[in-house]
């Protein structure tokens, strides 16, 4: 059975979309997303240095455009055939585009007001994310929240993602947890997935109002807990609330092996996803969709791994 999963923010880099819009159509496709969200994401995919592409309400939107792009360039979910679909943080939402809950303006429409309004609450209080590299889980945690900090992304394979104002991100430096090789920040503008979005939470709830949801045709499994959501209305409401709540990336892989998951493809811009797989899920084949030339490789485990 295979996985089709998407990235969340902080996997952009400058240029990652430059080889992509070279694909017959694809540039025509994202001029008409561009307009529609009113964001250039040509430009910003192609010519925006790091700084520029950090700003979350440019980096959601720009991540959900490429996943839909790469996943689009290796076929149309009848022919990837994936069992399951998944995304880290913002990358739910390129999930929910490939399960059919949304479709690809509505996705784009629904990232684009997400990452204004976490934006805007990140504004509020100097805010950021560093990953912390090795250690117990479970000491990690208690460390963090003695520190005054969230553990924002329980990513498993060993990795935790600490979230918080920039003052407890600097005592976390200075005072690591028991274990913890290295801490890591992260090219990411808050404290997403804590208290600190909380102001997001109405915006996003809003904008949901006018987006009429499907029921998924895949598994869709959620970050918030793990679980498999069939409904579209429910994928919607924890789309909404999950920006404030921490994701548990974990429990979505723990997931993946109960349902029999053999092979995971990670759309572009992958890599993240695929390191922890190949670490928490021995086994299971793993392939990063980073630019066009891993399309024939994906094909491949297309061929062998999805749902007849």
């Amino acid at each position: 059975m295979l996985v089709l999963v998407a990235p969340g923010q902080g996997a952009q880099t400058p240029g990652f979309l430059t080889d992509w819009l070279a694909l017959p159509g694809a540039a025509d496709r994202v001029a008409a997303w561009s307009d529609a969200i009113g964001l250039d994401l040509a430009h910003f995919g192609t010519k925006a240095d790091a700084d520029e592409i950090r700003d979350t309400s440019v980096a959601q939107p720009l991540l959900v455009a490429a996943g839909i792009l790469s996943a689009a360039a290796l076929g149309d979910m009848s022919e990837i055939g994936p069992g399951v679909v998944a995304g880290h943080s913002v990358g739910e939402i390129t999930a929910a585009a490939f399960a059919g809950v949304l479709d690809d303006t509505a996705a784009l429409t629904l990232v684009r007001r997400r990452g204004l309004a976490m934006a805007e609450a990140a504004a509020v209080t100097e805010t950021g994310m560093s990953a912390l590299l090795g250690g117990d889980p479970e000491v990690s945690v208690a460390h963090l929240e003695r520190l005054g900090l969230t553990p924002a992304n329980v990513n498993g394979a060993g990795q935790i993602v600490a979230a918080g104002t920039m003052e407890q991100l600097a005592a976390l430096n200075e005072d690591k947890p028991e274990g913890v090789r290295k801490v890591v920040p992260l090219k990411v503008a808050g404290a997403f997935h804590t208290h600190h979005m909380a102001p997001a939470v109405d915006k996003l709830a809003e904008a949901a109002k006018t987006l009429t949801p499907a029921d998924p045709k895949v598994t869709y499994v959620s970050n918030k807990d793990g679980q498999a959501v069939a409904s579209g209305t429910e994928v919607l409401e924890r789309l909404v609330g999950q920006v404030a709540n921490p994701v548990r990336w974990d429990r979505c892989m723990e997931t993946f092996k109960e349902l029999g998951v053999t092979a995971l493809i990670e759309v572009c811009p992958g890599g993240t996803l695929t390191g922890l797989a190949k670490r928490a899920l021995p086994g299971v084949k793993t392939l990063a969709l980073k630019s066009p030339a891993d399309l024939d490789a994906a094909r491949e485990l297309v061929a062998e791994h999805a749902q007849a």
